[in-house]
C-alpha cells in the first residue's frame, strides 16, 4: 500500500488494543461503569460476544472468518486500493485497522472488549469507530466518484 495507509491501519490497531488493555486493567469486573457525563456518557466495561447491537451473539467463528476475508481481500486488491482516491484508501485503512483490532480480541479472548457507553446506544470501542469511519469514507468516495 503506502506509508499513510499502513500508519492509519497500525495506529487504529495500537490505539484500540491499548485502550482495551487499560479498561481491563482498571475495571476489575465486567459491568463496572463510571459516569463521565452522568446519564449521557459513561465508560462501561463489557465483553461483547456478538457484532454491533449484540447481533449474532456467540458466532465468533463467523466474525473471525469475515475479518480474515477482509484482510485477504485487501492484500489481493492492494494495487487497486493504491490507485483509489484518498478517501477510499483511508477508508480501507480504517476498516482494516478496526477489523484487525476486534479480530485480536476474538482470537485472544473469544469476545470483544467494549467500553464507550452513550446510554442510548450500544456500547462500543475504538475498533468499532474505525470500522464506521472506514465504511463512511468508502461510501463517500464511491458516491462522489460516481457523480
Amino acid at each position: 500500500m503506502n506509508i499513510s495507509f499502513n500508519v492509519i491501519t497500525l495506529a487504529v490497531i495500537i490505539l484500540d488494543q491499548i485502550s482495551k488493555l487499560l479498561i481491563q486493567k482498571h475495571f476489575q469486573f465486567e459491568g463496572i461503569s463510571i459516569a463521565v457525563i452522568p446519564n449521557i456518557f459513561h465508560i462501561t466495561f463489557i465483553y461483547n460476544k456478538g457484532a454491533a447491537f449484540g447481533l449474532l451473539e456467540n458466532k465468533q467463528w463467523f466474525f473471525i472468518l469475515v475479518a480474515i476475508v477482509l484482510i485477504v481481500a485487501a492484500y489481493y486488491l492492494r494495487n487497486e486500493i493504491k490507485r483509489s482516491s484518498l478517501n477510499a484508501r483511508y477508508g480501507v485503512a480504517f476498516l482494516l485497522g478496526g477489523a484487525i483490532g476486534n479480530l485480536i480480541d476474538r482470537i485472544v479472548l473469544g469476545k470483544v472488549v467494549d467500553f464507550f457507553d452513550f446510554i442510548i446506544w450500544p456500547i462500543f470501542n475504538i475498533a468499532d469507530i474505525a470500522i464506521c469511519i472506514g465504511v463512511g469514507l468508502i461510501l463517500w468516495s464511491t458516491w462522489t466518484e460516481s457523480v
